[in-house]
């Protein structure tokens, strides 16, 4: 059915953090720290107030040790008064496009004009889990368990980290290594040219570390960008999930720290505060399965979106897969039939980080303001999730008066 008439909510800002790299700048920072400076950017940016927020969702992946429902601190931090409810999402990698989608839902439905969306993380900070403590071990050693690998990045179905998952279905698709190694590259070298452009700092608000002496030092950009990575350079890894496998820590996203988020109103809303938005919000496409494997889920639940939005994938002018591997980034846009030079035209998690709860909401951002920078069109955000599924997520910019 297509969507191309139905009343549309619209994206009037976003901000995000900086990425840290695990145990970098951002370790001591929880994910509700981070989701909160994320908030407070991006009502700034809107130019609305915290009291004139109806709802919160925010997505989080690792949530061991968090404490109850954190989007609801995390809103608190961002200045959203105590009166405003939140909720806390998980969908694995999808959870921050999820909450965009949920926001747009609900306003279209006519239960909230002006929704606070997005995503956070502190993979660093995901605890270690002692099994069966309370129940006690009777006899011999007991041993702890990482919440990040167990609940983040492992399949639910057979508990295999999701690399070893990917690799084991990358045989289905002819992926070389070679070609694995090169688009991971080109995310770090065009992450790299974007970051000496300035077009992240149109996305980024600074993070403020505390200092033992003196002033907060401003942490204002992503840590895992490695500007002279090549090709070359990637195949001197050895492979990390099979002895003769393709897939390097090279050629994987990195585990990462921060937050994203969107303030998502009613175009009527907009335009009653006098509020240009940046993007309008489009057709949702979900998918899942056959199996638990990652590669095409991401185009598929493009193809879904665009299906239901009325059009062709291939008027597209700018598409964000999440670079959960590299093998997904080639893969869906292969399966896609698009233009490679249209898919993450300033590089994407393999290079900037993916912090697992943030990420959804990080792409859906990027495409925003990418159109933005084009003069408008219109575009696709969309990634893999653990378990086997898929979102995706049209945006329309129109081109300027």
């Amino acid at each position: 059915m297509s969507q191309s008439n139905r009343p549309r909510s619209v994206i009037v800002s976003g901000a995000r953090t900086p990425m840290g790299r695990l145990l970098g700048s951002l370790k001591d920072f929880s994910a509700a720290d981070l989701g909160g400076v994320a908030i407070k950017a991006a009502l700034e940016r809107a130019g609305i107030s915290g009291d004139q927020v109806d709802y919160v969702i925010m997505g989080q992946v690792i949530q061991a040790g968090a404490g109850q429902n954190p989007a609801r601190p995390a809103a608190v931090a961002g200045g959203i008064p105590m009166s405003v409810p939140s909720l806390t999402i998980n969908k694995v990698c999808l959870s921050g496009l999820s909450a965009i989608a949920m926001a747009d839902q609900l306003i279209r439905a006519g239960e909230f004009d002006v929704v606070v969306a997005g995503g956070m993380e502190s993979m660093t900070q995901a605890p270690h889990l002692l099994a069966n403590s309370r129940t006690g071990t009777k006899f011999g050693d007991t041993k702890l368990v990482d919440s990040m690998a167990h609940d983040g990045l492992s399949d639910t179905f057979d508990q295999v980290a999701m690399g070893e998952l990917t690799e084991k279905a990358n045989s289905r698709y002819d992926l070389t290594r070679e070609e694995q190694d090169e688009f991971a590259a080109a995310s770090h070298q065009k992450a790299a040219r974007a970051h000496k452009d300035g077009i992240f700092a149109e996305a980024i608000t600074p993070v403020l570390i505390p200092q033992r002496k003196g002033d907060p030092i401003e942490f204002t950009d992503d840590e895992g960008i490695r500007p002279d990575t090549t090709a070359a350079s990637l195949a001197k890894l050895k492979p990390a999930f099979a002895k003769d496998g393709t897939i390097t820590a090279g050629s994987a996203s990195q585990i990462s720290d921060g937050a994203c988020a969107v303030v998502v109103m009613s175009a009527a809303k907009a335009a009653e505060l006098g509020i240009t938005p940046i993007a309008e919000i489009g057709a949702h496409g979900v998918v899942a399965g056959p199996d638990a494997t990652l590669q095409t889920q991401p185009s598929r639940a493009v193809q879904k979106a665009c299906a239901r939005e009325g059009i062709d994938p291939k008027e597209l002018d700018v598409v964000e897969f999440n670079e959960a591997f590299a093998a997904v980034g080639i893969v869906s846009t292969r399966e896609l039939g698009i233009d490679p030079e249209k898919v993450n035209p300033n590089g994407g998690a393999i290079a900037l980080g993916h912090p697992v709860g943030m990420s959804g909401a990080r792409v859906v951002l990027d495409v925003a303001l990418e159109l933005r920078r084009r003069g408008g069109g219109v575009g696709a955000a969309a990634l893999c999730g653990g378990g086997g599924q898929g979102d995706a997520l049209i945006l329309h910019v129109p081109a300027p008066a």
